[in-house]
């Protein structure tokens, strides 16, 4: 088995996202046990530690989880398959669904960032927005994972890091699609640049409205884009 020896900052991280890769890849199934601790550590060549909070990490996610007394299984429910990868969106049941759960989140995310986040965040949330050199998908993942870390809710962010995982694949696809339109481009721009401003202004009861109204287009665009999807 081929695999990078993890040398970085953040080992831990570094180490879930490598078990997540080989998980996608299907080296390790869903269903199966992990290697020890032990094997992990040689594998990776890094600490106990740092094996263990990544197991940690990926337990939270729902990606594994521990069978006392045996070891560490990968859960039978891929979060990465949630999204079929080979079509451009989700099913529009999963889109409705996934929605009414970002809706209750992070409109709750948006109004508790406004209350509680600090310059550094909010420098953070910026760079996001302001930064023409980064790729428009990525710049709307890292706003909204952002958003959640000025929380300073280690629960939320956790929940956050799951949703915006799980929906990656899908987001990539739908800024690819969205490229076609610019008015729609310049729409979400607007959008995520006025909840900032809100929350810039501690203003959590608009930060909260500005969320609902940004979730809500969206989720029509991709309906909509789904819809002409399936007219072709």
């Amino acid at each position: 088995m081929l695999v990078e020896k993890i040398s970085t900052k953040k080992v831990s991280e570094t180490v879930a996202e490598e078990i997540e890769k080989l998980i996608e890849r299907g080296t390790f199934q869903a269903g199966e046990k992990l290697p020890s601790v032990r094997e992990l550590c040689e594998l990776f060549g890094v600490g106990r530690s740092a094996v263990r909070d990544a197991l940690t990490t990926l337990s939270g996610k729902g990606i594994v989880y521990v069978k006392q007394g045996e070891g560490t299984y990968i859960c039978e429910f891929d979060s990465s398959k949630l999204f079929n990868q080979h079509l451009l969106l989700p099913s529009s049941k999963d889109i409705i669904e996934l929605f009414q759960v970002r809706k209750i989140l992070e409109t709750g995310i948006a109004e508790s960032s406004a209350i509680h986040r600090s310059e550094q965040d909010l420098r953070k949330m910026g760079e996001c927005i302001f930064n023409p050199s980064v790729i428009e998908w990525e710049s709307d993942y890292h706003f909204h994972l952002a958003m959640a870390e000025s929380t300073g809710n280690e629960m939320l962010i956790q929940f956050m890091q799951f949703i915006s995982e799980t929906t990656k694949k899908s987001m990539i696809d739908f800024h690819q699609y969205i490229k076609k339109y610019p008015d729609t481009v310049k729409k979400i721009e607007k959008q995520h640049l006025e909840i900032y401003e809100a929350i810039k202004k501690r203003d959590s009861t608009k930060a909260h409205s500005m969320m609902r109204d940004h979730l809500n287009f969206v989720e029509e665009e991709l309906l909509q884009s789904r819809i002409l999807q399936q007219s072709l």
